[in-house]
């Protein structure tokens, strides 16, 4: 729930959308704002019942519909969010809060596929507000599509390079893309080549140096033809001073790849370094 009030919060502040009039009639002016007072106080059913009389006295506007949505939400009765949203969408199709607080309540009631489709549509009508893309990206995050989740906090950072969340949010969906990657890596390469220089990659990443120089060695071991392998396994070994078995790797690089730059340049380093 605490996420969910977050997203009531800000929809709640959104402006009424241009596209229809936005004059409540006065006779119930005074039971809005009473609704609008009751709900940021949590007064969840003083909030439902004033809205329900706006609506009953010729308030039927797509904000007041979006309002009692955030109403149904916020009490964890999202099928009845999703019609009050679903209803001021329909009545201005372009009002983007809508779309968010319907995304939102589609994810808490496991529909993935058609939270995703209306947050993407959120996204296109206003891709510079960090709201829809954060619930897009939580949204991809729920039904595993990491790269999704990855491309929508990459376009946060962008908006709020500052923010600490959207760089963890950024750093957690890059880490389970990869995790996801070597699964499907385990399944397709047979010989474990492959498998086994990702780890390699992902180990260094990491600053597990050993681990890393065990994993690139099964790697040469599975399918000693692969290039980059020797290569990362000639600077692992010179990390360790280990200069003979490294000139050895440089050496298979080479031989695979005469026209290598990294491998020539690590040889020149090599040289360089190694004790005479």
């Amino acid at each position: 729930m605490p996420a969910l009030r977050a997203i009531a919060a800000v929809l709640l502040l959104a402006l009424p959308s241009p596209e229809e009039p936005q004059e409540l009639p006065p006779e119930v002016q005074a039971p809005f704002e009473e609704g609008v007072s009751a709900l940021k106080a949590g007064r969840l059913d003083v909030a439902e019942a004033a809205f329900k009389t706006v609506l009953r006295g010729g308030g039927d506007l797509a904000y007041v519909h979006n309002n009692l949505g955030i109403v149904y939400q916020e009490g964890g009765n999202h099928p009845q969010a999703v019609a009050a949203f679903r209803e001021a969408i329909r009545r201005d199709p372009r009002y983007v809060a809508p779309r968010v607080g319907l995304g939102a309540s589609l994810c808490a009631l496991g529909q993935w596929a058609v939270a995703r489709r209306e947050l993407e549509q959120a996204v296109k009508l206003a891709p510079r507000e960090p709201l829809t893309r954060l619930q897009l990206a939580k949204a991809y995050e729920q039904g595993r599509n990491w790269a999704g989740a990855v491309e929508q906090y990459r376009a946060l950072r962008e908006i709020a390079p500052g923010d600490p969340e959207y760089a963890y949010g950024l750093g957690k969906a890059y880490l389970s893309l990869s995790e996801g990657c070597l699964r499907e890596l385990r399944q397709l390469d047979t010989g474990q080549a492959r498998l086994q220089q990702a780890l390699g990659h992902n180990y260094r990443v990491q600053g597990k140096r050993e681990l890393a120089l065990r994993a690139f060695e099964r790697a040469a071991k599975a399918d000693p033809t692969l290039p980059e392998i020797h290569l990362a396994l000639a600077q692992l070994l010179m990390q360790e001073e280990r200069w003979e078995e490294a000139r050895v790797e440089i050496e298979r690089e080479l031989a695979l790849v005469p026209e290598s730059a990294g491998a020539r340049a690590l040889q020149r380093r090599l040289q360089a370094t190694e004790p005479q």
